[in-house]
């Protein structure tokens, strides 16, 4: 299987019209999956709530598009944040195990590869400010 243009394409056309604004396709077999491989297509204005995984650590590589990725601390304040642009040269970010975070899309047509260790566990209130 090729991750080329027209496969960007197709899931972007999907976030487009997805009410979240994003859509993922997986890479992987299933949620037990023990590496959770997607690519991610997000549109400004979706809503992601500032959250951490407490068991995995995280990396977002933008193949086209671009992310501001923000850090925070457990009270909420924001320690850090990175815009991810690869027409910049900067392609992608890791994010500790545990770090509360968030991104907001820049560009329409945003497209990332993110990859996560699995299996898939949804996110618990706990795990979101």
């Amino acid at each position: 299987m090729l991750i080329d243009k027209k496969l960007l394409d197709v899931v972007t056309s999907k976030a487009k019209v997805s009410e979240r604004l994003r859509m993922n396709y997986n890479l992987h077999d299933s949620p037990d999956a023990k590496a959770q491989r997607l690519l991610n297509a997000l549109e400004p204005g979706t809503v992601l709530p500032i959250h951490r995984h407490r068991a995995t650590a995280e990396t977002y590589i933008v193949l086209r598009g671009s992310i501001k990725v923000l850090f925070y601390t457990d009270d909420r304040v924001l320690t850090n944040e990175f815009v991810v642009n690869p027409l910049d040269r900067v392609y992608g970010v890791h994010i500790p195990e545990g770090q509360w975070h968030t991104l907001e899309v820049l560009e329409s047509g945003t497209v990332i590869f993110e990859v996560k260790d699995g299996p898939y566990m949804p996110l618990m209130e706990e795990d979101k400010l």
